[in-house]
């Protein structure tokens, strides 16, 4: 049992479309072949499945595999981090990161 936690908080914006298909056109084949076949987060009937999509996406894109129009990104521009690690005597540690004149203030948290 990890009893591990990260929090993050801080904006987020859409990454622009440009900058989406240039990093979705870095990304290894199989990996945008991926992107296409899957209908990420929703029930399939198993391996094969997903296998079969992959091929038919393959096919129709032997050569430059175009950006999904439904695939793109988010920023996430960071004001605190905080660690959690859970202890059995409950005497958990927390920590936080917060800006602190360009850089990082450290601070140890009750648990």
């Amino acid at each position: 049992l990890q009893q591990r936690q990260v929090r993050v908080a801080g904006s987020v914006e859409v990454v622009p479309d440009a900058e989406a298909e240039a990093y979705f056109s870095r990304r290894p084949r199989r990996s945008q072949l991926s992107a296409w076949a899957s209908p990420q987060g929703q029930p399939i009937a198993d391996r094969a499945e997903l296998e079969a999509a992959t091929e038919r996406i393959a096919e129709a894109h032997p050569e430059d595999m175009p950006l999904p129009p439904f695939w793109g990104g988010y920023r996430l521009t960071p004001t605190m981090f905080e660690f959690w690690q859970g202890r059995r005597d409950r005497m958990h540690d927390r920590f936080s990161y917060l800006p602190a004149d360009g850089s990082w203030r450290f601070e140890r948290l009750a648990p």
